[in-house]
């Protein structure tokens, strides 16, 4: 025996939280953010929130390539909520991390001068963007480079979160330069 009502129908008693729009299975709100595609297959595709880290499987692929960034509502499927669907894509663009050969700049020498070996320095681009200078000890400089290069979903990640579309790392003994650009 329940508390409810004889004839009382379940979907009177949800709550605001549980309500849906199509008479039971679709849920009212997705989760709206920026997304990382981290790994992609013809059928499905594993999207990385750049805000809080969730990652999100999609049960299928609505065209999305790996280092994509999209600006996208989710919503969980329905019954198990496992996997997720795409509801709206408002914005895609391609991430890329290069190796230039320049060396870094006089500005971000002077910023590695200023800034303790070890540690980072980080300065919003003029424009668009961010400019991180790392100040690694000079025989770790290239280890350093391919730390970045190699944690590529934080790189990437990072730069989908500032709005930008490349990454570009210059270096020389002792710095590290990793340029956030549009």
């Amino acid at each position: 025996m329940t508390d409810e009502p004889e004839g009382t129908d379940a979907a009177e008693s949800r709550t605001d939280d549980e309500a849906t729009t199509d008479g039971g299975s679709e849920p009212v709100d997705g989760k709206e953010s920026t997304f990382l595609v981290t790994h992609v297959e013809s059928d499905s595709a594993v999207l990385k929130d750049v805000h809080d880290g969730q990652v999100h499987t999609l049960s299928s692929n609505p065209g999305l390539e790996a280092d994509d960034a999209v600006e996208a509502t989710v919503a969980p499927d329905p019954p198990m909520e496992v996997t997720y669907r795409v509801i709206e894509v408002t914005e895609r663009r391609r991430l890329s991390i290069e190796e230039s050969e320049e060396p870094p700049t006089v500005h971000e020498r002077d910023l590695a001068s200023e800034t303790p070996t070890g540690e980072l320095a980080r300065e919003p681009r003029a424009g668009e963007g961010e400019v991180h200078v790392l100040t690694p000890p000079e025989p770790d400089t290239e280890d350093a480079v391919a730390d970045v290069i190699d944690d590529r979903e934080a790189t990437l990640s990072r730069a989908a979160r500032l709005g930008v579309n490349r990454v570009e790392i210059r270096s020389e003994p002792g710095i590290v330069s990793v340029r956030y650009m549009p």
